[in-house]
């Protein structure tokens, strides 16, 4: 099996590794735009132009479904990129976990970008799924910059100012970016006693119900795998760090492909300052594509005005 995932940065890390520990044999395509990011401040044109580039570069790796591990790809991109790679490769989308957290809870917070927060997606989503629930919007402005450098310090800091905005006696808090996931551990020392809750479990999940047919065989690749029915949903305490503890043990056959804004590289220095990082970074380089151009290092986020314009699953 081969499972391609999408990102502006480093928030496919999560499904990626509970993919690896759910099947630690199939091979992982992550496709991630440092050229590009953050997508958050793009106008939605710009996103799904910028998503489907990515992604093609990642299809040219014939994967059997494609995880758009992106809360604001998938709002903006997740139908054009259906329309142009489905039925032939299965795309999965993101969605904050608000409903699993109402379900929990009465009273929640979404902890989101200062973009997302506010929004109408959200505010959407808040009354399908949330409408007898007491919902605080928390905008964590910075977090998720903070996260993709890899700056522990800046995480730790915008992870405290988040806290304080979060009104007491939230039962649920859902991590309403997928970069927040990596910080999972910081920010339920944070607010202890709040269960928190993530997309990346039931992302993973969702991705292997989509390509494993009823007789348990990859559909590209032809590899059986019985022992891997994906679980349910579950909340994003399953993806802490220490869960993939066995995975870093045992890395199995599975080979790893990293792309950078298309460029085959290797996996960014800041994504090894995560476990889940470390996790994939312990997997078997796949060889590159003949004729494939290769960069070793990530390349530097443009800081110009014009190149800046983000979660349950969407299945």
């Amino acid at each position: 099996m081969r499972i391609a995932l999408l990102n502006s940065g480093l928030g496919l890390l999560a499904a990626a590794a509970h993919l690896h520990t759910l099947v630690p044999g199939a091979d992982l395509v992550l496709a991630m735009d440092p050229d590009g990011m953050p997508w958050g401040a793009r106008t939605p044109d710009d996103i799904a132009q910028r998503s489907l580039t990515c992604a093609r570069a990642a299809a040219a790796y014939e994967p059997d479904v494609l995880v758009f591990a992106c809360n604001t790809g998938s709002v903006h991109a997740l139908g054009a990129l259906r329309a142009e790679f489905e039925p032939a490769i299965p795309v999965v989308g993101t969605v904050p976990a608000i409903k699993p957290a109402a379900a929990a809870s009465d009273v929640i917070a979404i902890w989101a970008t200062a973009a997302t927060t506010g929004s109408a997606y959200q505010r959407q989503l808040i009354t399908e799924f949330a409408a007898a629930a007491r919902v605080a919007e928390v905008a964590c402005p910075g977090l998720a910059d903070a996260i993709h450098a890899g700056d522990g310090a800046a995480t730790r800091a915008t992870v405290s100012i988040a806290a304080t905005r979060t009104p007491a006696g939230c039962g649920a808090i859902v991590l309403g970016c997928t970069e927040y996931e990596l910080a999972a551990d910081l920010i339920g020392n944070a607010l202890p006693g709040a269960a928190l809750f993530g997309s990346a479990a039931a992302v993973a999940a969702q991705a292997l119900r989509r390509v494993v047919p009823a007789n348990g065989a990859g559909h590209g690749h032809g590899t059986v795998f019985a022992h891997a029915t994906p679980p349910g949903f579950s909340s994003a305490q399953s993806s802490h760090s220490r869960d993939h503890a066995s995975a870093a043990r045992d890395p199995g056959t599975g080979r790893l492909y990293v792309l950078l804004s298309g460029r085959p590289a290797s996996i960014p220095a800041a994504a090894l300052c995560y476990p889940e990082g470390r996790v994939l970074a312990a997997m078997p380089a796949g060889p590159p594509l003949p004729g494939a151009r290769r960069s070793g290092a990530p390349q530097p986020v443009s800081s110009s005005p014009d190149d800046q314009a983000g979660p349950g699953i969407q299945p």
